[in-house]
């Protein structure tokens, strides 16, 4: 009868071993998981603040490239061409593009409409500031003037205000 009770206990032990080995098991992959998903989001958030520091950069850059562009518009300087090129290449390196407006529909996610002028229907006419984008993120909005068909009748009827004080649609 003492071999098997022997047995018996020998089976329950290797049992609880066997649980004990499982559960250590599961806690060393959850800590594994754990770990992996540490080292992932340690890497995104130095991508991100990475990314962060040189857009902080770019925008300040722009405004400088802004004047260039304009001051070359003005002389025609072969130099000052040179340099705005660079700066473009620089840009370009960056993943930074510039939002194409001129003869687009408006989009009011990457431009914002600082006059409506005469043209064709929501198409942008000119461009008055340059936007960029960084991958799918907007740098800085364009500003741009957008077109509207028949401007001088419209505006003729919606701004004319009858004798009672309301105005005429």
């Amino acid at each position: 009868m003492v071999k098997g009770m022997k047995k018996i206990y020998t089976d329950k032990k290797k049992e609880e071993q066997q649980k004990q080995i499982d559960e250590l098991n599961n806690k060393y992959l959850r800590a594994l998981a754990d770990y992996q998903n540490l080292e992932r989001r340690s890497e995104e958030e130095k991508v991100s603040v990475r990314r962060y520091a040189a857009e902080e950069i770019l925008k300040r850059i722009l405004p400088v490239i802004d004047i260039f562009q304009k001051a070359n518009d003005h002389l025609k300087d072969a130099g000052l061409s040179m340099g705005i090129k660079e700066w473009n290449a620089v840009l370009e390196e960056q993943d930074v593009i510039r939002i194409k407006t001129v003869g687009h529909p408006f989009n009011p996610h990457e431009m914002e409409c600082v006059e409506v002028v005469e043209g064709m229907d929501s198409i942008v006419i000119e461009e008055t500031l340059s936007g960029y984008k960084i991958g799918d993120k907007i740098l800085r909005i364009a500003q741009v003037k957008v077109g509207k068909q028949n401007m001088t009748n419209t505006a003729n009827t919606t701004n004319t205000i009858n004798e009672t004080g309301s105005k005429y649609i």
